[in-house]
């Protein structure tokens, strides 16, 4: 990789990998692009490993790390953080705020469950990248981009008012357990009354 591709340390969003079972490498070469710090869990790590790519964190239980003492030579200079499967969500951002490292992207993280990131979204930019699909948080309820003809979806808490504004015209509708919006190409804009996350489709 040319030289000109690093940068400071910290200015890339990092990359913490949950659950790589329906993620391919192609999502996720362009988030390395740019040389991030990589953590990944431990339910996540086999796959990670197949693709060749640097980790700098290892999220992994007591037991699974006393097994896996080789992965720091192989893995030079990785690092192990003990943390149970349930936590590594929280001890992956715990480590990256400690870190001073502001932007993540949450990879095979559920996006249903992305409500839950409310107190961590006041703190750090994050995305969700869930199967197919990224998500982003509009923290401040106004949202404007340009859009080819698609479908995007729009995730908040249940029965929050959104307004939609684009060349279909304009509407208001409470958001409901899966809302999908068919935008036409052009610039859509969406405000509500607080937070919510559009979901794009990116393959």
């Amino acid at each position: 990789m040319s030289s000109h591709h690093f940068v400071k340390e910290q200015q890339e969003p990092a990359v913490l990998i949950l659950n790589a079972d329906e993620i391919h490498f192609d999502q996720i070469s362009p988030l390395l692009e740019w040389v991030p710090t990589v953590l990944v869990a431990e339910k996540a790590l086999d796959q990670v490993l197949s693709w060749g790519i640097k980790i700098d964190v290892i999220l992994a239980t007591k037991a699974f790390q006393s097994e896996n003492m080789h992965l720091l030579e192989e893995q030079y200079p990785v690092k192990f953080l003990r943390s149970e499967p349930e936590n590594s969500l929280d001890e992956g951002l715990n480590y990256l705020l400690a870190s001073s490292n502001y932007a993540a992207h949450l990879v095979g993280f559920p996006h249903l469950q992305a409500l839950e990131l409310q107190e961590k979204t006041k703190l750090m930019d994050l995305t969700i990248l869930d199967g197919d699909w990224k998500y982003y948080p509009i923290k401040d309820g106004n949202f404007k981009k340009w859009f080819a003809e698609s479908t995007i979806h729009i995730h908040a808490k249940e029965g929050l008012p959104v307004e939609i504004l684009n060349e279909n015209g304009q509407m208001i509708l409470p958001i409901s357990y899966a809302t999908f919006i068919e935008v036409p190409e052009g610039t859509t804009e969406i405000k509500a009354p607080s937070m919510f996350w559009i979901g794009e489709q990116i393959r």
